[in-house]
Order: C-alpha cells, then structure tokens, then sequence
C-alpha cells in the first residue's frame, strides 16, 4: 500500500472533492449547504480559493480520501493575516490520521504565507444526534484550536435548529 500524499488540489480534482463533500451535504448538519454543488460550481470554487490561498488533497494509492484548505476569515484588509480553515474527509478515511497530515501541511503553508490566526467555523449541537457528532470540536481541539464563540440557533438543517461554534488557533 502507497503512503499518504499529500498534494496541491487542482480544479480537475473537483468531481473527486465533490463525492467526498457530497454526503455531508446530504446526510450530515457538518455543513449547513442544502445542495449539492454541480462539479463545474466546485470547480468554481477551488478555483476561487487557489487565487490567494492553499487547497490540499491527502491521496493513498490513486484515491483522494480527502481535503483541506483555506479562505478569508473577513474580507476587510484588517483581516489580512486571518484565514478560516475547512476540512472534509471520505466518510471511510475517517479517523486514520488523514485530517491531522492534511491540517498540519495546511497550518504550515499559511504561517510560511505570514498567517498569523486560524479560524473553524463548525457545526454544533449541545447533544449529538443521527446529523451532527462533536467529533469536529474534538479534531480541532486535538490540533491546537480553542473555543472563541457559540452562535445558538442559527442555522436550520433537517427541520432542527443547529448552533455554531468558532474556534481559533494562533500561530
């Protein structure tokens, strides 16, 4: 078996990514999209994001089991040296390691590119649920991001209300 590669994302990578995010989108309040995009809107969007800031693939024996990458934090130049960090990884890659290589990678590019504060912005539910498990919050706090902010009630997804949590890390 191949080791762990990890990788620039490409928009040619966008139909890979998309059936990776897809059943968060469908089956899970981890985002709170409705829709799954069409592959030329990911497309699109990795697009958009590799004009300023990093994009991952983690790739084992041919496969992309999953990514990461960054974006604005806020779009005022105030903000300039903050960037907000997303995360998804093929429901089976889960739990292998995979999210740490590919936000420690991701967490090193941003500090060489002079970023100074990384946000998350994660889905929350005081209980967990057939939609929503902790296992976000816990990630981020094993990788070194702490609690900044809880919005309650926020957004709804599958007839239920669902908080958000900020957390921050400082590097």
């Amino acid at each position: 078996m191949d080791k762990l590669i990890l990788r620039p994302a490409v928009p040619e990578d966008a139909a890979a990514l998309l059936a990776i995010y897809a059943p968060y989108v469908t089956d899970t309040a981890v985002t709170y999209e409705y829709d799954v995009p069409t592959v030329a809107e990911f497309c699109s969007r990795i697009e958009g994001t590799l004009k300023r800031f990093p994009y991952l693939a983690a790739e084992k024996d041919g496969v992309i089991l999953g990514y990461a990458y960054a974006g604005a934090f806020r779009t005022r130049a105030a903000y300039s040296r903050c960037a907000e960090l997303s995360i998804y990884l093929s429901m089976d890659a889960r739990r292998q390691g995979i999210g740490s290589a590919l936000y420690k990678a991701l967490e090193e590019r941003l500090a060489s590119m002079g970023y100074r504060n990384l946000y998350a912005c994660i889905a929350w539910s005081e209980t967990e649920d057939e939609y929503l498990s902790h296992d976000s919050v816990r990630f981020h706090t094993a990788m070194g991001f702490h609690h900044a902010g809880l919005f309650r009630g926020c957004a709804e997804k599958f007839g239920r209300l669902y908080d958000m949590v900020y957390m921050e890390k400082h590097i």
